[in-house]
């Protein structure tokens, strides 16, 4: 198997660049038999609280786009997704290294892109802990009294948030929101995938050991109205893995996702604005070990 490599940020010469954000770096391609296509490349760039940090995490981008591509292909009968049957060799400029990007990059349909963060939770963290602290409720959805933290919810809810600019924080909303900003059929759609994919994938990451407390999906639209999922799927980068064995109500457990990067960074008292501090290399290190066990346990998969 080849050996991970770093990649702070794609250079594709030739390539129009369409979108560099957090993680990924998007490029056009030409359409093919009537579809428009992008290259998407997952860099190993590492965001917190909505800021880039100045450190990457090596091999954290083929990681994501591995265990992504796993997912993807697990839940292709369940909901539509944005990958295209095309190796990213095939459309990598001349000159470019193609083993940078060999397992970071994808083919995908160009999509409309739904401007909300689809998140699910089933369980009690992060922010909809805090809201919850403070009015009983996430994103406008009342809970039982007496909730504690890290408690898992009656039944999984749908927590939309907003979709920030680079620098920006995403902000929870109510289901009301989603509506008038996308309309009524639309956000039903979304809502009823969300929650669908949610429970069937904390039924398979629960037979691996893990608990998935929360995750954020993104959806598109093609030109006929039909509602793909999009971006990443599943991934340390867009939810939180729970080790079951470690698993307690009332504390926050160990996570196989950047919450370690959070917490170290909540250590040091960072305001959390730009520019975002350096990482240790100790913090690296167990960051990038993190994410290759959560891609072992639960795609059986491992990067070397």
């Amino acid at each position: 198997m080849p050996v991970s490599t770093t990649l702070l940020q794609a250079d594709l010469p030739g390539l129009t660049l369409v979108h560099r954000g957090k993680v990924r770096d998007v490029y056009a391609l030409p359409p093919a038999a009537g579809v428009e296509r992008l290259l998407i490349v997952a860099t190993d760039r590492l965001s917190a609280f909505d800021v880039v940090l100045p450190d990457p995490i090596p091999g954290k981008g083929e990681m994501l786009t591995q265990l992504s591509n796993f997912w993807f292909a697990r839940s292709a009968a369940l909901m539509p997704n944005h990958l295209l049957d095309t190796a990213p060799s095939a459309v990598l400029p001349a000159g470019v290294d193609a083993r940078l990007y060999a397992r970071r990059a994808v083919v995908a349909r160009r999509l409309k892109p739904v401007p909300i963060e689809a998140i699910a939770r089933g369980y009690l963290i992060g922010s909809g802990w805090k809201d919850y602290q403070a009015t009983g409720k996430v994103c406008g959805i009342a809970l039982p009294p007496g909730l504690r933290l890290a408690e898992q919810l009656p039944e999984p809810i749908f927590t939309p948030s907003t979709k920030a600019a680079a620098g920006d924080h995403d902000e929870n909303v109510d289901f009301d929101a989603v509506v008038a900003k996308v309309g009524a059929e639309l956000a039903e759609r979304v809502r009823e995938a969300t929650l669908r994919l949610y429970r069937w994938a904390a039924d398979y990451a629960a037979r691996r050991g893990i608990l998935i407390a929360d995750t954020k999906f993104e959806f598109g639209t093609d030109e006929a109205g039909r509602l793909y999922i999009m971006d990443e799927m599943l991934t340390p980068d867009s939810s939180r893995f729970w080790p079951a064995d470690a698993y307690r109500v009332g504390s926050p457990p160990p996570s196989y996702d950047k919450q370690y990067v959070r917490d170290y960074l909540e250590s040091i008292g960072w305001d959390k604005r730009p520019p975002g501090p350096r990482l240790p290399p100790e913090v690296i290190a167990a960051t990038a070990a993190k994410y290759a066990e959560a891609l072992a346990r639960l795609a059986d998969l491992r990067l070397d």
